[in-house]
C-alpha cells in the first residue's frame, strides 16, 4: 500500500489545487472587466439620464443634522467648499447611489452624491453649502434638471 500512496495523488491535494485555479480565473476575469470600465471623474460626452427634481440646499449646521454636522450618511466627511449633493432615497434606485457624479443645469462644475436624505423625500436633492447659511436660504427651493 505505501507503494500506490506515493504515485497517486492526494484528493485533498488535487481539490485544493482545482480551487486555487478557480480563484485565480474569477479574480482574472473580474480584473479584466473592472479595468475595461473607465473611471469616470466627470460624465463623459452624453449624459445616459436626466431628470427634474426639486432642489433644496442645506449647510453643516448642528440644527439640520443629527450628530456629526460633517457626516453624511455613508459615513463620508463633508469639507465646506466642495461640490456634493444628498438625494432622495427614490434617486437611489435610478442609479444616484453614494459617489455618483451628476451636473446640474445652471450650477457650474460637476457634483458628487455623498449623502442620503430622510425617507419622507422623493424627486429631490439637497444641494450642500458647507457653513453658508446665507447661501442656503438664497438658493431657497428650485426646479432643477440632472445629468448623469
Amino acid at each position: 500500500m505505501p507503494v500506490a500512496s506515493k504515485t497517486r495523488p492526494r484528493f485533498g491535494l488535487v481539490i485544493a489545487a482545482t480551487l486555487g485555479l478557480i480563484l485565480v480565473l474569477i479574480l482574472v476575469l473580474f480584473a479584466e472587466r473592472v479595468s475595461k470600465e473607465p473611471l469616470r471623474e466627470e460624465p463623459v460626452g452624453e449624459a445616459r439620464h436626466r431628470l427634474e427634481v426639486k432642489a433644496t440646499a442645506y449647510t453643516s449646521r448642528p440644527s439640520e443634522t443629527s450628530g456629526d454636522p460633517y457626516l453624511a450618511a455613508w459615513n463620508n466627511r463633508l469639507t465646506p467648499g466642495e461640490k456634493s449633493i444628498a438625494v432622495s432615497r427614490d434617486l437611489l434606485e435610478l442609479g444616484l447611489t453614494n459617489g455618483a457624479k451628476v451636473e446640474i443645469e445652471g450650477l457650474p462644475g460637476v457634483y458628487t452624491v455623498r449623502d442620503k436624505m430622510n425617507k419622507r423625500w422623493t424627486r429631490r436633492i439637497d444641494i450642500y453649502m458647507g457653513n453658508d447659511l446665507e447661501r442656503a436660504r438664497e438658493w431657497g427651493r428650485r426646479e432643477v434638471v440632472l445629468h448623469w
